[in-house]
């Protein structure tokens, strides 16, 4: 009888942890949505009335002779914006953040030298595959006569 009681007790458990983890989800799309609808029919019909959808570019643009409300910027700003963050910046993968380009000296040397020095280093250096870094190699000892 014992035995049989242990997986009623499962299957309630799991069915509680199930339904608590449903409820706390459902408090968090709650939180996230606006209050009323009442508000959401607001915003659309305000959007709507600054706004037309252009079918041939496929996006919403601001109507003819309306002002853009107070701190919006236009589509050109913010392009101009973005480039200009990708000429100053670049995205480092490793770290998954953007790195600053000012400050980093470009090189002056050329293809050829760049070449001759890559040759010397690899000549006197190895990767350590446990640090994950380059180590220099041991000397070689001189041979004896």
């Amino acid at each position: 009888m014992k035995l049989l009681k242990l997986p009623l007790l499962l299957a309630i458990a799991v069915g509680l942890g199930g339904a608590a983890v449903q409820a706390q989800t459902m408090t968090d799309k709650q939180a996230a949505a606006p209050t009323t609808r009442q508000q959401v029919k607001m915003e659309r019909d305000e959007f709507l009335k600054l706004h037309r959808y252009d079918a041939a570019n496929e996006e919403w643009i601001l109507r003819p002779n309306i002002d853009p409300p107070a701190g919006m910027k236009t589509r050109a700003q913010v392009r101009a914006e973005r480039d200009d963050f990708l000429k100053a910046n670049k995205f480092d993968s490793v770290t998954e953040s953007w790195l600053p380009l000012k400050g980093v000296p470009k090189s002056t040397l050329t293809r050829a030298e760049v070449r001759a020095e890559t040759a010397q280093f690899m000549k006197t250096h190895e990767w350590d595959e446990m640090n994950e870094r380059w180590v220099e190699k041991a000397p070689r000892k001189a041979k004896a006569k």
